[in-house]
């Protein structure tokens, strides 16, 4: 353990933490736009936001906090006047080539970069720097690509690279030109994404924004935390549920089976839920029709049936099959009840991982 002081508090960390670790442990809240931690993986570790500057006693230049190395006996100072201005220049050069159309971005509301303007009083850049003038890529079924609003903070990079493992995309270009994109420079769709949608989730501005078939802001909807049903993993996520009944999004949640990270199913396969042919109630066949059952009803019938095919044929005419999309516990269950209760082990499986 080694002993910082930050803003005029000591407190302890283990050596080898940065700058921001000892921030956090004495509750002092550093901005931060490309660093994020990830499955306890610290990612933006090539600091390249720079809002993160922090000023260390005996050192010319200012530090980010998020890369530098906290050392023993180390004073750190995070809210100085030179430290705000640096902040400032940092976001008005992002601002300088960034599309400001925050009044109709989807994204407005839940922006870093907006926050952080808002937190420093930037109401505009002072440097009048090019625009970017990049295609939009939409050719991806669930998310949109505006490379044009892009910050070039490497999240989505990271992700994809340290986490998802896909590594369908990387910096090309340089200085001004240097730009988030696939090999070859191909659309998303015909590259090796996967379209899991965690390069969405981690980017802190409107560059990468889920297709939706209703718009919504982030204050348009409330956050409903729930287990993905898809499989038996257990991903934990945040159901955007608009009007009270309606759910437009989905973002992952850090649980810990999938620490803020969702699959192509968990984060884009929610339509089924709105979907007016979606089975809210049991059916069974009367005079040749399916009619909508109560649950006591359509228990008993099941029971009748399988009593009936049991005596008159025997327990190997019956067989039984289960969901991924329920708990192992209730897998377990289902598989009890065909072999001690109908009598025979034929009982599968739809997943085939």
């Amino acid at each position: 353990m080694i002993t910082v002081k930050i803003d005029g508090r000591a407190v302890e960390i283990p050596k080898g933490s940065a700058v921001i670790d000892a921030a956090k442990k004495a509750g002092i809240t550093i901005p931060t736009l490309c660093y994020f931690d990830l499955q306890g993986k610290i990612t933006g570790l090539n600091s390249s936001c720079r809002v993160c500057l922090v000023e260390v006693a005996g050192r010319k230049n200012l530090a980010p906090a998020c890369s530098t190395p906290a050392m023993d006996g180390m004073d750190i100072l995070t809210s100085t006047d030179r430290v705000i201005a640096a902040r400032k220049i940092m976001l008005e050069l992002m601002l300088s080539d960034h599309a400001q159309d925050c009044l109709t971005c989807e994204k407005a509301g839940n922006c870093k970069l907006q926050d952080l303007c808002f937190e420093y009083g930037i109401k505009e850049s002072r440097y009048a720097g090019m625009m970017n003038s990049l295609p939009l890529d939409e050719s991806n079924e669930f998310y949109t690509r505006n490379m044009n609003k892009c910050v070039n903070c490497r999240r989505c990079v990271n992700t994809c690279s340290a986490f998802q493992c896909t590594e369908a995309i990387d910096f090309a270009g340089r200085g001004f030109s240097a730009r988030v994109a696939t090999p070859f420079e191909e659309d998303v769709r015909d590259s090796v994404c996967v379209s899991c949608g965690n390069c969405v989730s981690v980017c802190p501005v409107g560059a990468l924004q889920s297709k939706s078939k209703e718009k919504f802001r982030t204050w348009d909807v409330t956050k409903t935390k729930t287990t993905c049903s898809y499989c038996g993993v257990g991903c934990e996520m945040n159901l955007l549920v608009k009007n009270g009944n309606k759910v437009v999004g989905v973002e992952p949640s850090n649980g810990d089976a999938n620490n803020n990270l969702l699959c192509v199913k968990g984060k884009y396969g929610y339509n089924f839920i709105n979907h007016p042919d979606r089975l809210k109630t049991p059916l069974i066949r009367k005079d040749g029709k399916l009619v909508e059952a109560s649950w006591d009803e359509a228990y008993n019938l099941i029971a009748e049936k399988v009593t009936k095919t049991k005596a008159e044929f025997g327990p190997e005419a019956l067989a039984g099959l289960t969901s991924a999309r329920v708990t192992n516990e209730e897998n377990y269950l289902f598989q009890k009840l065909v072999r001690t209760g109908f009598g025979t082990n034929n009982v599968d499986h739809c997943a085939r991982l």
